[in-house]
């Protein structure tokens, strides 16, 4: 008799209202635009949700976050960070409410009893915190995909390997409401 797959989430967090601070939900988008993820893996949108993403957390075996941490590195320098290390980064450097939010979400889950067995953070340095209703900046954006790529080699390591998804393969999108990274930047420059 087999085990069962383990049940893994693949979140993103921030705010796509507040220019880099979106890089963990436009992260996701990007992995989900790219990737067809296994059955046992989930996509969410965490935005900053904060203790509301408690119960995901607490369902997962292992857990994937993409999110804009203030490492003191070069902006758009993407950082990963594994299990016990990843509460230490969040809390790093107060950028939004989100981040102490997650930090929270993590401590729940612990006491709780369910914390995820394995836990990744993939990390972007974001160059600009302060323009509210802007874009991602170019260093943020240019590395979507490669955070969508090392997520799926975390993914297959993890023993739920993704398929890239066909050039021109229509997506539904994660997103809806014209919040979608496309849309979003498409409004943003008529509304300039």
């Amino acid at each position: 008799m087999s085990e069962a797959p383990k049940k893994i989430l693949v979140l993103g967090i921030g705010n796509i209202l507040w220019a880099d601070e979106g890089f963990g939900v436009r992260a996701l988008e990007a992995f989900h635009s790219l990737y067809r993820a296994p059955e046992n893996v989930s996509l969410l949108d965490g935005g900053t949700q904060g203790l509301y993403l408690v119960q995901f957390v607490q369902e997962a075996d292992y857990l994937l976050v993409f999110d804009a941490i203030d490492y003191g590195l070069e902006p758009g320098t993407l950082k990963i960070v594994r299990d016990d290390e990843v509460p230490k980064f969040t809390g790093a450097k107060k950028m939004s409410l989100h981040q102490t939010g997650f930090q929270e979400v993590l401590s729940a889950a612990d006491l709780l009893g369910d914390y995820p067995e394995k836990l990744t953070l993939i990390g972007c340095q974001p160059e600009d915190l302060e323009n509210w209703g802007g874009p991602l900046t170019v260093p943020v954006r240019s590395q979507l995909a490669r955070a969508a790529d090392v997520a799926s080699a975390l993914l297959e390591q993890w023993g739920a390997p993704c398929v890239r998804r066909e050039l021109g393969e229509k997506v539904e999108p994660l997103l809806a409401n014209d919040i979608d990274h496309a849309s979003y930047e498409r409004l943003m420059a008529v509304a300039q």
